[in-house]
């Protein structure tokens, strides 16, 4: 069996990649496209988050009036925490249909129910026009775009993991958490801008709705991308041999219950949940907290701490792709373990560093503390599809992935905050996250190497012809010397 057949490549195949089953040939440009589809769905769906982090003081004075600024940005916190309740809830239900009708259906369905709920935050009414109902409409908003969300990192990685070549994949999974930072900058860049443009009264009266209000454009311009994508190579394959002699067997695996995804796969799924925390703790605290703890905890003037992490975020999504390299070059585990190493031991002196209130002291800490971040949002796209094998990889990824980030990603702002309250120690951001590394470091140390692997239940994916025919050899030459 060669890599792709005389016709196929008359023809064009499916235009996009060649497979046999033996290995997977993928078209540069379709890879392309399919990233940033990906991305940008991403970048929608973090743009949302970093702005609502970044402008939750505002939102605490429009939806959640108080005499009481920490009560104010506590109930903030809490609506930003609800909608991660619902994620897992959405991961079981895009994640098996992911498997089911296939990546590309349930990320355009994803990316319309993300721009609908962030579109519709920019329309509600403040606490003085309605009442209680504005903060009620805020938290169902806030449910539709967890709910939705629940499907999107799990099949944008799956996406991207499955037309990538296996000598690629991290270089170009990293370009979905660069379409996270890029969607971040742009929030925070807004509301920076938006902060230092208008005054306090036009941000609390129409100004806050603008950021919001940009999701409508942006979700029309996401689905256009990915309704334009075909099909993975992998899932296509396992849609191919649907229609062989096994078509009853290969459906049956296809439908795959929510239970099987969980508890069939345990082990890996303990794995992705180890991971994904301490990913998402380090992310949520320095992306999405850390603008808050400036204002609310340090007293530090609002538009400087804006701007000092919107800078960190432009570093990371420089080296951002350099790192995606590294962990084509030397494994994802080195690159992973760096990091929990990193936020082990450097927490608490980066924290110091932040609290000392200068603006070089606060830039110096959060610039390590985000170089830090990087090895996770580098890698973390290529090593948790890795984890599963094609028939499950989009449910199970979803529901691991949702679990671990509502029960420790979100909730970091909420949690922080409340410990700072009860025990008045403001160094607990810094012991949140070793705690989180602690546990990462564990999840490393019991994870196999992925990178240059084909993906589990998947055949070698490579960029030419020529590769392809090499993998054959190589890998007919070695069942020869087996038998």
């Amino acid at each position: 069996m060669a890599a792709a057949s005389d016709s196929e490549q008359r023809t064009g195949g499916t235009s996009s990649r060649e497979s046999t089953g033996e290995v997977t040939v993928v078209e540069p440009a379709m890879v392309k496209r399919a990233v940033s589809a990906a991305a940008l769905g991403n970048a929608m769906e973090w743009f949302d988050f970093g702005v609502y982090s970044y402008i939750a003081v505002t939102l605490g004075k429009v939806f959640f009036p108080s005499g009481n600024p920490t009560a104010q940005l506590l109930s903030t916190f809490g609506a930003f925490a609800a909608a991660f309740l619902v994620r897992p809830i959405g991961g079981m239900v895009f994640g098996p249909l992911g498997d089911r009708i296939g990546r590309q259906k349930v990320l355009a369905l994803t990316m319309i129910m993300m721009a609908a709920g962030t579109f519709c935050i920019g329309l509600i009414p403040s606490y003085a026009s309605i009442g209680v109902g504005a903060p009620i409409l805020l938290l169902v908003a806030r449910l539709v775009q967890g709910f939705s969300t629940g499907g999107e990192y799990g099949g944008a990685s799956t996406f991207i993991a499955e037309y990538a070549p296996d000598k690629k994949r991290g270089f170009l999974g990293s370009w979905l958490e660069f379409g996270t930072l890029a969607g971040y900058v742009g929030g925070a860049g807004l509301v920076t801008l938006m902060t230092a443009l208008l005054s306090t009264d036009a941000l609390l009266s129409w100004g806050w709705r603008i950021p919001f209000l940009i999701a409508g454009p942006m979700g029309i311009i996401g689905l256009y991308l990915r309704m334009r994508l075909e099909e993975t190579p992998a899932f296509a394959q396992l849609e191919a041999e649907a229609r062989t002699k096994e078509k009853e067997r290969r459906e049956a695996e296809k439908r795959v219950g929510v239970r099987e995804m969980i508890f069939g796969q345990w082990r890996s799924m303990l794995l992705c949940v180890g991971l994904v925390l301490v990913f998402n703790v380090t992310d949520y605290m320095l992306l999405s907290y850390m603008p808050s703890y400036l204002t609310s905890e340090l007293k530090y003037d609002e538009t400087h701490g804006l701007l000092v992490v919107l800078a960190v975020m432009v570093v990371m999504m420089c080296v951002q792709p350099f790192a995606g390299r590294l962990s084509d070059r030397f494994g994802r585990r080195p690159v992973i373990a760096a990091g929990c190493a990193g936020f082990l031991v450097l927490s608490v002196p980066a924290l110091l560093l932040i609290r000392q209130g200068s603006l070089l002291a606060i830039a110096l800490g959060m610039s390590a503390l985000g170089l830090l971040l990087v090895c996770f949002t580098s890698t973390m796209p290529s090593t948790l599809p890795a984890l599963f094998p094609t028939k499950v990889r989009y449910g199970s990824l979803s529901i691991g992935f949702n679990i671990s980030v509502s029960l420790f990603g979100g909730t970091t702002p909420l949690v922080v905050t409340a410990l700072i309250g009860a025990t008045g120690d403001r160094m607990m951001p810094a012991y949140y996250m070793m705690a989180a590394a602690v546990i990462g470091g564990i999840a490393v140390w019991r994870m196999s190497e992925s990178a240059r692997k084909p993906l589990p239940g998947s055949p070698p994916a490579v960029e030419t012809d020529a590769e392809a025919r090499e993998v054959v050899r190589i890998t007919r030459q070695k069942a020869t010397a087996a038998a």
